[in-house]
C-alpha cells in the first residue's frame, strides 16, 4: 500500500526550478498525473524530504525520474520522530522514465519512521537538475 496515498503527510523540496511552484512545484510528485513533475533548479545537491503526521513502517519506496534528469545516486534516510536516525541506505538508479522501487535492506518494521528524506548529490544532467514524477513510499 502507498503509503502517501493513506496517510497525512507534509514534502519539503530543496528548489523549485524557476521558483515557479505552481508548474514545477512538489505538489507534482503526489497528484497522480502522468504529465506533471517536481523540477529542481540547477546545482546540486538536490532533495526531498517526507514527513509523517504518524510514525509509519517503511519496506521501500518507488521514484519515477525523467530520463537525462535523474539522479545517480539516492541516499535514503529514515528517522524517528526524535531525530534519532533509523536507517540510511545509498541507492543507484537508471537513467530512465520508468519507476523504479528500491528496497530497504534494513526496513523499518515499526511504526516509528516519521521522516524520510531522499538525496539526490548528484545528476546525469550537466547542471545538477531533478526532475521527478511521481514518489511512492510502501510498508
Amino acid at each position: 500500500m502507498n503509503l502517501l496515498r493513506h496517510v497525512n503527510f507534509g514534502c519539503s523540496v530543496s528548489s523549485v526550478q524557476g521558483k515557479d511552484v505552481k508548474q514545477y512545484g512538489k505538489h507534482n510528485m503526489f497528484d497522480l498525473k502522468a504529465d506533471t513533475s517536481w523540477n529542481s533548479s540547477e546545482g546540486i545537491p538536490q532533495w526531498v524530504v517526507i514527513r509523517f503526521e504518524e510514525p509509519q513502517s517503511i519496506s521501500k519506496f518507488l521514484i519515477q525520474f525523467q530520463g537525462g534528469f535523474a539522479a545517480k545516486a539516492v541516499s535514503a534516510s529514515v528517522q524517528a520522530r526524535n531525530g534519532e536516525l533509523i536507517v540510511e541506505e545509498t541507492f543507484y538508479p537508471e537513467d530512465v522514465n520508468s519507476p523504479q522501487t528500491f528496497l530497504l535492506k534494513a526496513p523499518v518494521t515499526k511504526k516509528e519512521a516519521s521522516k524520510m528524506k531522499l538525496l539526490f548529490p548528484s545528476s546525469t544532467d550537466f547542471f545538477g537538475r531533478i526532475i521527478v514524477y511521481k514518489i511512492e513510499i510502501y510498508e
